[in-house]
């Protein structure tokens, strides 16, 4: 009796992510760390977690749909005016909108082969033709991407920078080249997720008016706010203004709009979690190195540690480590998947880590 389209009919029932809670229900063993999701476990501002306890008992009334408040501060951030921002659930709820409005049934988009796997979701689930096309080395290839694009005329280019699930980047110079040699018609589409935690030189230099490209924010990793689900999205007006057609007007609730906003106001905290983020990547290439594995540079809130061996090696790494209640993810892609990739968190976590790692490694080499 369910009537679902054709389209939908001949999807899989299934999404990009398995969940901790899911492992931790099919185990019925809580997971002692938590460091597969690239979370912030330094955990959001005070001055967040005070707007959002303040707006709490007025949580009775829906979020402002236009997000205004919140939108003009983004705005003000990066020096442009609200009409070049579009608020949403976080990067996965605008990069459905954004495939929604922009790709369908006989368009072509392009991706890396291995790279975040929620955009692809969402281009099969509107029924467009998805292109990958593979890394070079631990980075996303920028030339490939545009290669591809101009022969396949594609509608969208998707690029990630810093990448996940490598955690490596390009310079901001390398991405406004590939803007510069967009063939035309074609929009980059530019997760900007980790950018805050990069190198300085990371971000590229692009008007927010620039056609080309639509850039895309989270508050879910230095603002330590990923449970709120909140995300921008920086782009000419004429295409932010189409999201008005098709997005959830509803969908950024009254404490979630609260906590963003201030946490956009401490200038601060971000900055500390961006300490702590380095402390915690030197702490993990220490671990990795102490059992002989190398871990990758990183500009992100996690690293990718190279197991040395391949695919199936590293799976049971990662199986040890679940069985070990420390909870990590791991490239899905050859050969990418040669490597196990660890949250960036607080000592505790990283102790756990460290305590597991070598049964888990000792039970992978023996199986």
């Amino acid at each position: 009796m369910t009537r679902l389209t054709p389209l939908a009919g001949s999807l899989p029932a299934t999404v990009p992510f398995t969940g901790p809670e899911a492992l931790e229900r099919a185990s019925g063993i809580p997971f002692a760390a938590r460091l597969g999701a690239n979370e912030s476990g330094f955990g959001p501002s005070p001055r967040a977690v005070e707007a959002m306890r303040a707006a709490a008992q007025d949580a009775w009334m829906y979020g402002d749909p236009e997000c205004f408040d919140l939108r003009q501060a983004i705005a003000a951030r990066h020096g442009t005016t609200a009409d070049h921002v579009a608020a949403g659930e976080g990067i996965d709820g605008l990069l459905g909108t954004l495939v929604r409005l922009t790709a369908g049934p006989g368009d072509t988009v392009v991706t890396s082969a291995g790279a975040y796997p929620t955009f692809a979701f969402h281009v099969a689930g509107f029924g467009a033709r998805l292109v990958r096309v593979p890394y070079r080395g631990d980075h996303e290839d920028p030339q490939a991407l545009l290669d591809a694009a101009r022969e396949a005329d594609a509608r969208l280019v998707y690029l990630a920078n810093p990448d996940n699930p490598m955690g490596s980047h390009h310079p901001g110079a390398v991405v406004e080249a590939m803007v510069d040699g967009l063939p035309g018609g074609t929009l980059l589409v530019l997760d900007e997720a980790y950018v805050d935690l990069a190198p300085p030189g990371t971000a590229p230099r692009i008007d927010p008016a620039d056609p080309r490209v639509i850039r895309l924010r989270t508050f879910s990793k230095a603002h330590g706010l990923a449970g709120l689900r909140v995300g921008y999205a920086l782009g000419a007006p004429a295409l932010i203004g189409a999201f008005d057609r098709v997005r959830n007007h509803f969908g950024l609730g009254r404490v979630a709009q609260a906590g963003a906003l201030a946490a956009l106001g401490d200038a601060d905290w971000p900055a500390a979690v961006r300490r702590a983020v380095e402390a915690a990547r030197a702490g993990v290439a220490r671990i990795a190195r102490a059992n002989g594995l190398e871990p990758l540079p990183s500009a992100t809130n996690f690293t990718a540690i190279d197991c040395g061996r391949d695919g199936a090696f590293a799976r049971r790494v990662l199986a040890g480590l679940t069985a070990e209640g420390v909870f990590v993810r791991m490239p899905g892609v050859a050969p990418l998947d040669r490597c196990i990739r660890v949250t960036l968190a607080p000592d505790d976590a990283l102790a756990a880590f460290a305590d597991a790692l070598p049964r888990a490694l000792a039970s992978a080499r023996a199986a």
